[in-house]
């Protein structure tokens, strides 16, 4: 028994191996790509490591594209979106779990009706509203539709309706009202929920591409995703550039998983079990 135990998690070890290789490898063939030379990248068959290494791409990027202003405008929307999100999702949140008012629950339903409906229906009628208020080709039309999130909203308020109504009852005795109850006392409690929430919004903010190219279309304006996009011609693309940006671009979220990866699997599996 001890020998097929020791086989067992050997087989297991060998599994979650070539996995984390298979996970890895398109990392590690960006990161050589983004080194090569541009016949290198179009070679036949693929050549995995460059002959010489073109740090001079990373230089390129910065001349092709203005970088430091997709960086500027993508940290700032994305803090933004997480400040946001955190905020309105959790006061509707506490609204729905612990304030009682005449048609709570069809609210409730008619707002999670919003997650069955594909985010692509919302993009025209949310492109009228920006033009209507002259805000295309500005920061705040990266900023206010995603400023609240229906999966935000049912996620706290799973965690609100966890808490004990006991603190609650105690909390109006020494005379607390509604906000001071959100803000003091219910908010430090369902901190697990509120960084699960930063996490995914984060993530999110900074992945977004489809609207930031539909909304925006001045280069000084546009975000680290819709300005790689524009690296990539119809008959003619630069992988070895497109490959640099993408590095710049990603290593901020590999920092922060890096740093915070214990909070990232808590917040995730404290999702799953909420």
């Amino acid at each position: 028994m001890p020998n097929a135990s020791k086989s067992s998690k050997g087989l297991i070890h060998i599994v979650l191996i070539i996995g984390a290789i298979i996970m890895v490898f398109p990392f590690i063939w960006m990161v050589l790509t983004s080194l090569k030379t541009f016949g290198e990248t179009t070679q036949v068959p693929p050549v995995i490591f460059p002959e010489k290494f073109q740090w001079e791409n990373y230089l390129n990027v910065f001349n092709s594209l203005p970088f430091l202003s997709f960086y500027w405008n993508t940290i700032v929307s994305t803090l933004a979106k997480v400040i946001g999100q955190v905020i309105f999702c959790s006061l509707a949140a506490y609204a729905f779990a612990r304030i009682k008012f005449p048609g709570r629950n069809f609210l409730f339903i008619l707002m999670l009706a919003v997650l069955m409906v594909p985010g692509q229906v919302f993009l025209l009628p949310q492109y009228m509203i920006m033009a209507k208020l002259d805000w295309l080709n500005t920061i705040q039309a990266l900023i206010v539709p995603g400023l609240f999130s229906a999966f935000g909203t049912f996620l706290l308020r799973q965690f609100f309706m966890s808490l004990p109504k006991e603190i609650e009852e105690a909390a109006r005795l020494d005379g607390c009202n509604h906000f001071q109850i959100y803000w003091h006392i219910m908010m430090p409690l369902v901190k697990p929920g509120l960084l699960a929430l930063a996490i995914f919004t984060s993530l999110w903010g900074w992945n977004d591409l489809l609207w930031p190219l539909i909304v925006n279309s001045s280069p000084d304006k546009m975000t680290l995703s819709a300005g790689l996009a524009s690296l990539q011609g119809q008959h003619y693309t630069n992988y070895a550039i497109l490959m640099a940006g993408t590095v710049l671009a990603i290593w901020p979220m590999i920092l922060i998983f890096i740093f915070l990866q214990k909070q990232f699997i808590e917040g995730i599996s404290i999702t799953g079990s909420k």
